[in-house]
């Protein structure tokens, strides 16, 4: 079977961050994903974020470099790019030229801040976003600063998930217009709109605006990670009473517990005495206990464990690219399934290949490489 974005055609210009995880997502389900890098001989194969892409290396700063990039653009169903507002425009690469080319275009741009507003055209970060947008205020313990979540939160959850969500829909509206569009993707806008839980709580009055006094955010005893006895952890995330009853009595905590469940006074002299319960035995020891069960609690493994762990070996989650141990592809399919079609590449190594397809005579790709338009 095909793999589901089979025949979509997507122009990345290189970069950091969101958009090479999204060209690679969407190279993994079947896109046929062509980077533009800067220059040729840069060895990406540590790199997850290069897999499944072609590469070509173009001098964007030469008149004919940009015509060659024009003619890639004039052939693809959709864009990438992730630099601030206004660089693709100073190429002579931004939407109206790219549009006026390809009116079927989906010209996909990943910013922090979005392409307007005060702060559109300063630098930021995962933390940056994270902070403005009130999520990060709410992470880590009371009194102490707040704790940066790695840069899963705004880079590729608010960032890269949400610009495909863009990419796709918009590729959806074609089908009905026949028109290109602009997909504005900020990781501000995504962070926020993932947020909807916790505004409903703030709304009905039931969050308080303090770190570690709620329910989610490492306050209740039933919602949070505790060390044992090898300095290991267990995460345990039981908030249905239900599965907080049976995490009671698989423990062997004290019953009266569970009646205590939702009572926040109660919270930290429970918290306290689990603590130090689950001292009492090592990760794997309480893991066994509660395997299979729906006490909701897991050990914390780190990288390497996680790769070995049963349930991620058993589904596959994991593939070894290059002696580099990453995802599998997902999400997966009934039908469909698409795969890791190839490692990363040496950037411009697809040069000669690409503008062949793309109708260039050999002679003249030699010509453009002497000229310096292809770098």
């Amino acid at each position: 079977m095909s793999a589901p974005l089979a025949g979509l055609n997507v122009i990345e210009f290189a970069g950091l961050g969101p958009a090479p995880l999204a060209g690679q997502l969407l190279g993994d389900q079947g896109a046929q994903v062509i980077v533009i890098d800067r220059a040729s001989g840069q060895t990406f194969d540590k790199e997850p974020n290069r897999r499944a892409k072609r590469s070509i290396a173009l001098n964007l700063k030469h008149e004919q470099g940009i015509g060659l990039a024009n003619i890639l653009v004039s052939k693809a169903d959709v864009l990438i790019e992730g630099f601030r507002p206004g660089v693709m425009e100073r190429l002579g690469l931004g939407p109206d030229e790219c549009m006026e080319l390809n009116p079927r275009l989906i010209y996909a741009r990943m910013t922090g801040w979005g392409q307007e507003g005060p702060l559109a055209s300063t630098a930021g970060h995962d933390l940056n976003y994270l902070a403005t947008t009130g999520a990060l205020h709410a992470m880590g313990k009371a009194g102490e600063p707040p704790m940066p979540p790695l840069n899963l939160v705004a880079d590729y959850g608010g960032g890269t998930m949400f610009l495909l969500f863009g990419i796709l829909s918009a590729i959806y509206e074609r089908e009905k217009s026949g028109m290109g569009q602009v997909v504005d993707g900020a990781m501000v806008d995504g962070v926020i709109a993932m947020m909807g839980l916790v505004h409903g709580q703030i709304g009905q009055g039931v969050w308080e605006n303090k770190r570690q006094s709620n329910w989610l955010d490492g306050a209740a005893p039933f919602y949070r990670c505790y060390e044992c006895n090898d300095g290991k952890f267990l995460s345990v995330g039981c908030i249905e009473p239900q599965f907080f009853a049976e995490f009671v009595n698989l423990a062997g905590l004290p019953e009266d517990f569970i009646n205590q469940q939702m009572d926040k006074k109660a919270w930290p002299q429970m918290s306290a005495y689990i603590a130090g319960y689950l001292k009492s035995k090592s990760r794997d020891e309480w893991a066994g206990i509660f395997e299979g069960s729906d006490a909701c609690v897991s050990p914390v493994l780190n990288f390497e464990e996680a790769a070995r762990y049963q349930h991620n070996v058993a589904r596959g989650n994991f593939v070894e690219i290059n002696h580099v141990t990453q995802s599998a592809p997902a999400p997966r399919f009934s039908r469909s399934n698409g795969g890791v079609s190839s490692g990363p590449v040496v950037s411009g190594s697809d040069c000669d290949s690409i503008l062949k397809e793309v109708g260039l005579e050999s002679d003249e790709v030699a010509r453009l490489k002497e000229v310096g338009a292809i770098t």
